[in-house]
């Protein structure tokens, strides 16, 4: 294998509306990666981005964005309509081809001009689903009501949850959504998809964000202290909800098994629960105890531009790193409905 490390990161701060283009957000985010590696665009082997057209309207939307990371001379580019977290998946398994040794991994997403009620039901099956206009919040309402019944949580625990991520994001830059939050508070505000409140959904957000990884010797040139990427896997459950058990996340534990998390303790994790349900689910499957610090970025609850998200995990990550010093932590990304798509990335201070 190819040691490859996170060598570069830009983000932009997520807003409930940007008046900027989707290629002005790209070029933001790129220059801010490219620059913090300190390299030339034109030594980049490969590029890859992660977006999704539904958001913008139009199809193949995301060829616009070449343009603000320059595609003369022809460069080598790819495309996945997922999250910038499966771009970075795509980039990590292209460095291990060892013909090249810069990969730019980028991602953006605008929510705010379209109604996600409307947009996000197009992904669930066309026949059976899709025709229901089975939305996100009614879909994460029943998989919240499931982990009620099965006696797992509480709905205190969702509002201890939302309390401890927003007052998380209070010192981030980048999060749409801060401040500290009484428990019983916001135990007292109305459903808006019982048992959810509005608290325990994420805010419609637009942002983008970007990485470069590095492989081996040049990535310890690059940087003091690269993001090592020890481990990295993606797995997915059956699509239909109504077939799987809503209440745990096989899958997420099947990607932590293969990126080799049992092989150490890990002292942060970024994870992706946009629902505040879902973090009861997705520390259960990764097995987390107390004594890790889960999202001190806030997460999604505090910032979700859809197709970022995860990459914004990553970020996170590979700062507590290379900023704060820590050994070794864990970004876990998600996609589809109630956690259908899960992928888990490892990050280490120390070349393997």
């Amino acid at each position: 294998m190819v040691d490859v490390a996170v060598v570069g990161y830009g983000q932009m701060p997520s807003v409930r509306s940007t008046e900027i283009t989707e290629t002005q957000m790209v070029l933001e985010v790129t220059h801010q990666a490219v620059a913090m590696a300190g390299i030339d665009r034109h030594d980049i082997g490969f590029t890859v981005s992660g977006s999704c057209d539904y958001l913008a309207g139009q199809t193949f939307a995301f060829v616009q964005t070449i343009e603000a990371i320059g595609a003369w001379p022809p460069i080598s580019e790819s495309h996945v309509e997922m999250d910038g977290a499966w771009a970075m998946y795509e980039g990590f398994t292209r460095l291990q081809e060892g013909d090249i040794d810069l990969v730019l991994v980028y991602c953006h997403g605008r929510s705010s001009p379209g109604q996600p009620e409307q947009v996000y039901p197009l992904q669930l099956d066309p026949y059976h689903l899709a025709p229901l206009g089975l939305d996100p919040w009614s879909l994460a309402a029943l998989q919240a009501r499931a982990l009620l019944d099965s006696g797992t949580a509480t709905e205190r625990d969702f509002a201890e949850i939302v309390a401890r991520n927003r007052a998380n994001a209070a010192g981030n830059e980048y999060a749409q959504v801060s401040g500290k939050f009484d428990v019983d508070a916001l135990l007292a505000e109305p459903y808006v998809r019982e048992p959810l409140r509005r608290h325990d959904l994420p805010p419609i957000s637009d942002g983008a964000a970007a990485v470069v990884l590095a492989a081996g010797d040049k990535a310890a040139s690059l940087v003091e202290r690269p993001a090592w990427i020890s481990g990295i896997d993606h797995r997915i459950d059956i699509h239909q909800p109504g077939m799987r058990d809503l209440t745990v996340s096989p899958s997420t534990a099947l990607a932590a098994e293969g990126a080799g998390l049992g092989a150490g303790p890990v002292e942060v994790a970024e994870v992706t629960a946009p629902f505040s349900p879902q973090e009861v689910i997705v520390r259960n499957a990764l097995g987390l105890d107390d004594s890790v610090v889960v999202n001190p970025s806030g997460g999604a609850l505090a910032a979700n531009p859809v197709m970022v998200t995860g990459l914004v995990r990553v970020i996170e990550a590979a700062r507590q790193v290379t900023e704060q010093g820590r050994d070794r932590v864990l970004a876990h990304a998600t996609g589809g409905q109630a956690l259908q798509q899960n992928l888990v990335c490892i990050l280490e201070g120390s070349r393997a």
